[in-house]
């Protein structure tokens, strides 16, 4: 069965809707499956073994462009798929399908899409608490219960050696005892741990013999570097600040050989995941219980109850108070046992 996947708009969602994938390959291995998306989350598609191609998507995220996405449609309708899968709750993410002709078009009630979905579910959102279990749950019969957490086939990305290889070459790193920071995250610092805790944790941690390698996009160079400042000379040795300087590829196969990861709630977090690094994930105003890591080798460090919608936290800096109570020797003791 060729099925195209409408999928999400960031990198992270995109990972977890790799568990979807996973489910529909179990089910039938000869499905094909290609996924429309924008074009920052093709390499981490490219990393799937399920998917077959990645399709960009030339539409920017909340932008309508009718005309477009018609258009769009009209060229995938010569690929005769029979299913298609939207994941967005969106009525423009629907569009896509419908101009394309796809006979089967399934997903979530969202936004007025009866006549654009024709398998179209009603969610229940305390059956299915976990984004990743409405991902997964299309996968299954209408009215069926969202599967346990632990039934659920996680994110796993496939790694590259050589480019592994050729990524340590390229920015002279020695990748036997190295802990990977992602300090950065999307939509303002109060889902940060703050600059000067990370810089507690890297000093410790070098203390131990290990180095320090910071991960994070363009816009994460400054976090990263205010965190490299607040060390010693010596220290500094030690620490390598990569935030945009490696591609996503790079930064998917440099987190498969770090010995663990210290993250916020990011698309960096659900990488390291799906690469089986052991993971500290420390959340703020946004809360596991919708999206955690997928893995069982994370551990998560939260103080807050519920979900705060703030993109920016009343102490300096723009963190959010929840994030500071982090002590850097609660992360510490969280890190020590995957270290062993």
């Amino acid at each position: 069965m060729k099925t195209l996947i409408i999928g999400p708009s960031w990198v992270g969602d995109m990972l977890m809707s790799q568990s979807l994938y996973r489910h529909l390959k179990q089910q039938d291995p000869k499905r094909e499956i290609d996924v429309l998306a924008p074009n920052w989350c093709r390499p981490v598609l490219a990393r799937m073994p399920e998917v077959n191609q990645a399709i960009e998507m030339p539409v920017g995220h909340g932008s309508l462009q009718w005309g477009i996405r018609k258009e769009i449609g009209k060229q995938l309708s010569t690929h005769q798929y029979e299913q298609a899968f939207i994941l967005p709750n969106s009525l423009k993410s629907a569009l896509i399908p419908w101009f394309a002709d796809i006979p089967k078009r399934t997903g979530w009630r969202g936004e007025m899409r009866y006549g654009l979905l024709n398998d179209i579910r009603t969610l229940n959102k305390e059956t299915f608490p976990l984004m990743v279990q409405r991902y997964v749950g299309l996968s299954h019969k209408k009215g069926s219960d969202a599967l346990a957490l632990e039934s659920i086939l996680k994110p796993k990305l496939s790694t590259n050696k050589e480019q592994l290889a050729s990524a340590l070459e390229l920015f002279s790193l020695d990748g036997s005892n190295a802990i990977a920071f992602c300090p950065g995250a999307e939509f303002g610092p109060a889902k940060r741990w703050p600059d000067y805790h990370y810089a507690q944790l890297a000093k410790a941690l070098i203390a131990d013999g290990h180095q320090i390698w910071l991960f994070g996009s363009k816009k994460d160079q400054d976090v990263c570097e205010q965190i490299t400042q607040q060390l010693s000379e010596a220290e500094q040795q030690h620490c390598r600040n990569l935030a945009g300087s490696t591609s996503l590829p790079q930064a998917i196969d440099l987190l498969s050989q770090s010995k663990a990861a210290v993250s916020n709630d990011s698309g960096l977090m659900h990488i390291a995941a799906a690469v089986d690094t052991p993971l500290v994930a420390l959340y703020g105003p946004t809360s596991p219980s919708f999206t955690p890591p997928l893995s069982d080798k994370a551990t998560v460090i939260r103080l807050i109850e519920g979900f705060h919608k703030i993109r920016k936290g009343e102490a300096d800096q723009g963190y959010h108070q929840s994030m500071i109570d982090i002590s850097p020797d609660m992360a510490y003791s969280a890190l020590k046992p995957w270290l062993k």
